[in-house]
C-alpha cells in the first residue's frame, strides 16, 4: 500500500526510511485520521519529513503522486484574473512620467474602494479604472511610480500594496555551492570551545600523562572542538528575491553548514510582527516577532538578508506592508532587532552599484547603521569580520 508514493519520496531526494514508511502504513491501520487527503497529507508530512528545509520538496512530490494537491490550499480571489490579462505593453516619455501624480498611500486606499465598487467589466489601458496597462494605479503591466498591484507580475517593483495570495519557496539547504569561497568567508566568524561528551582522542594530553606514568600508556579523552558561534539568520523570500534566488540558496546551504548553532526564519520585504519557517504554511505556523527577540541571548549574531528593494512606505509606514494592515512600522521592528543584538549585519544581493538608486535601500542602510554589505566574497569576509569583533 502506497509503495509507489514512498519512491516518489526517494525519487525527489527526501530522505525516508523504510521504517518511517512502516510507521506510517501503522498509523492508517489504526484509522488515526479521517479518510482524507487533507489530514493525510499533514500525517504523511509529519511521519515522514524529518526537516523542515524538505517540505517544499514533499509538497511537490505529494502533488506529483496525487495530482491534485493545490485543492488542499484555500485561494480568496476578490477580482477575477481574467481581468488582468497583459495585453498592452506601453511605453512613456519621460514627460509623460513625470506628469503622473503620485497619490499617496491614503488616497490609494480609498481611491481603490471606490473604484472597487464601480467597474464591473475588463480593463485595459487607460489611467483610471482598474485593468492592465496604462497609467492607472490599479492593476499590473502599466506605468506608474506609485501603485496596488493587482493580478499578473510585478514590473516596476514600486507598488505599496499587492492584492493577492502570494506563494514563496523555502530556500533549499542541500543545494550544491557553486563555489567553495562562500564557506571559507563565513569561517571568520567562529568562536571554538570543546563541550559535551568527552569521545575524542587527546593526543597531546595523552602523550604528556603516558610519559608522567613511566610509559604506561595513560589515554586521555577530549569533548569534539566546535564552532560555539551562535546566528540567527532572517532572509527575504518572494518578490523581487526571486531574481537572487541561486545566490541565497548558496549562502543559506553554507551556513547550515558551517554554524550548528544557526536557527532562521523568513520574513517579506521587511520585518514585521510576524516570522514564519515554512512559506507553504507561512500564514497557519507563524512566530510572533516578540517570541523570536525574547528567545535568543544577546550575544546572537543576527544576519540580515534580504535585496531591501521595496516602497519605502513598507518600511516607514503602519500598515505599510503589500500583505496586510501592520500595527507598527517595519522600521521600528528593525530598530527591535539591533537593539536586542548589538553584533548584526545585513548581507544585499543587489549589486551595490544599483543601490543609490533604490530609495528603500538608503532608509535600510542608515537603519542598520551603514552595516549593510553585498553578497559577494569580500562583502561576507567584511561582514563576518564586523561581527567576530
Amino acid at each position: 500500500m502506497l509503495i509507489d508514493f514512498f519512491f516518489t519520496l526517494k525519487d525527489a531526494k527526501i530522505p525516508v526510511s523504510i521504517k518511517e514508511y512502516l510507521i506510517l502504513m501503522e498509523a492508517m491501520q489504526k484509522q488515526v485520521i479521517a479518510p482524507s487527503l487533507d489530514e493525510f497529507y499533514y500525517l504523511s508530512r509529519m511521519t515522514l519529513v524529518k526537516d523542515e528545509a524538505h517540505y517544499d520538496k514533499f509538497d511537490k512530490a505529494f502533488g506529483l503522486y496525487f495530482k491534485g494537491i493545490d485543492t488542499l490550499f484555500e485561494k480568496h480571489p476578490e477580482i477575477p484574473l481574467e481581468w488582468l490579462m497583459k495585453r498592452i505593453e506601453r511605453e512613456l516619455t519621460d514627460e509623460q512620467r513625470a506628469a503622473i501624480e503620485k497619490f499617496g498611500y491614503d488616497k490609494l486606499m480609498d481611491r481603490l474602494k471606490e473604484l472597487l465598487a464601480e467597474q464591473k467589466e475588463k480593463h485595459e489601458g487607460g489611467s483610471k479604472w482598474i485593468g492592465t496597462g496604462g497609467t492607472s494605479p490599479f492593476g499590473n503591466g502599466g506605468e506608474n511610480p506609485e501603485g496596488i498591484r493587482i493580478g499578473g507580475e510585478g514590473g516596476k517593483r514600486s507598488a505599496v500594496k499587492v492584492w493577492e495570495s502570494r506563494a514563496y519557496r523555502d530556500y533549499d539547504s542541500e543545494r550544491e555551492l557553486g563555489t567553495r569561497n562562500i564557506k571559507v568567508a563565513l569561517r571568520r566568524l567562529r568562536k571554538f570551545a570543546r563541550e559535551g561528551a568527552e569521545d575524542e582522542l587527546a593526543l597531546d594530553d595523552t602523550i604528556r600523562a603516558t610519559a608522567n606514568n613511566a610509559g604506561y600508556l595513560d589515554i586521555r579523552m577530549q569533548p569534539e572542538r566546535k564552532n560555539n558561534i551562535k546566528v540567527l539568520m532572517l532572509l527575504d523570500v518572494g518578490g523581487t528575491m526571486d531574481d537572487h534566488i541561486t545566490r541565497t540558496e548558496e549562502l543559506f546551504s553554507a551556513s547550515k553548514t558551517e554554524f550548528k548553532n544557526m536557527e532562521f526564519y523568513y520574513f517579506h520585504n521587511c520585518v514585521y510582527d510576524y516570522l514564519w519557517k515554512n512559506n507553504r504554511r507561512r500564514h497557519a505556523e507563524r512566530f510572533p516577532t516578540w517570541d523570536i527577540l525574547r528567545k535568543y541571548t544577546p550575544d546572537t549574531k543576527l544576519i540580515f538578508v534580504g535585496d531591501a528593494t521595496m516602497s519605502p512606505y513598507e518600511i516607514l509606514q503602519p500598515g505599510g506592508s503589500v500583505e496586510y494592515n501592520n500595527e507598527e512600522a517595519g522600521a521600528e521592528w528593525l530598530q527591535r532587532f539591533t537593539r536586542q543584538f548589538p553584533k548584526f549585519v545585513w548581507l544585499n544581493p543587489e549589486p551595490e552599484g544599483l543601490w543609490q538608486y533604490r530609495q528603500s535601500i538608503a532608509v535600510i542602510r542608515q537603519i542598520m547603521n551603514n552595516r549593510m554589505f553585498p553578497l559577494t566574497i569580500e562583502g561576507l569576509e567584511r561582514g563576518m569580520r564586523l561581527l567576530s569583533k
